[in-house]
């Protein structure tokens, strides 16, 4: 992660950002309008919180940004094998019918910024570590066993979530379409995917 913790700074996603730096710019256009459009209105109805990161060396660049809120896993709305999968590593005294998670809301990296030399893990997977250690650090004010997405349902960013270490909630389009009640004939425009916090604990 030495590019995100060694040449950028983290900061909350207000006004100041909007009014001091250069509009964010990570390729896709419904991202791009809600960092620019929505975020604010977002934050102040208490729907999400949004960070990101700005280049030390050009504070008006934001490289990357990102929204997360509240969310739980209700193992109830799910196919058994598939519920069976998700709390494979709980132990059976602490099973529950709904367990704590955090959604990433949206997520993008500044096009500008992706291809940097001489770095191990992608910007992209930089932030993802970064986002996964808020959430085992013990300094975390509340419980969170899982991280949860509706990735685009798309080659490239269900292939970043999966290098992630995240796996699908539902094992296939047609089963996630009768769960979620999606008709069987409609296009199922993203996935839910999901990441057990359990495996990077202490």
């Amino acid at each position: 992660m030495a590019f995100l913790y060694e040449k950028c700074t983290l900061h909350t996603y207000d006004e100041s950002i909007l009014k001091d730096c250069v509009a964010f710019d990570c390729g896709n256009p419904d991202l791009n309008e809600f960092f620019s459009n929505d975020v604010l209105n977002y934050t102040s109805q208490l729907l999400g919180k949004s960070y990101c990161f700005t280049f030390d060396d050009d504070p008006s660049q934001i490289v990357a940004a990102f929204t997360i809120s509240n969310d739980s896993i209700k193992t109830y709305t799910l196919p058994n094998a598939r519920k069976k999968k998700v709390i494979a590593e709980i132990p059976r005294p602490k099973q529950m019918r709904s367990y704590p998670a955090v959604l990433i809301g949206r997520l993008g990296v500044n096009k500008n910024f992706r291809n940097l030399t001489g770095e191990e893990k992608s910007l992209g997977d930089q932030l993802m570590d970064f986002i996964k250690s808020w959430f085992i650090d013990k300094g975390n004010k509340t419980g969170c066993r899982f991280i949860v997405v509706d990735a685009y349902n798309t080659v490239a960013p269900l292939k970043y979530y999966r290098r992630n270490g995240f796996t699908e909630l539902f094992g296939s389009e047609e089963q996630e379409k009768e769960y979620t009640g999606i008709p069987t004939n409609a296009t199922l425009n993203t996935r839910l995917l999901y990441y057990d916090l359990i495996l990077l604990a202490d």
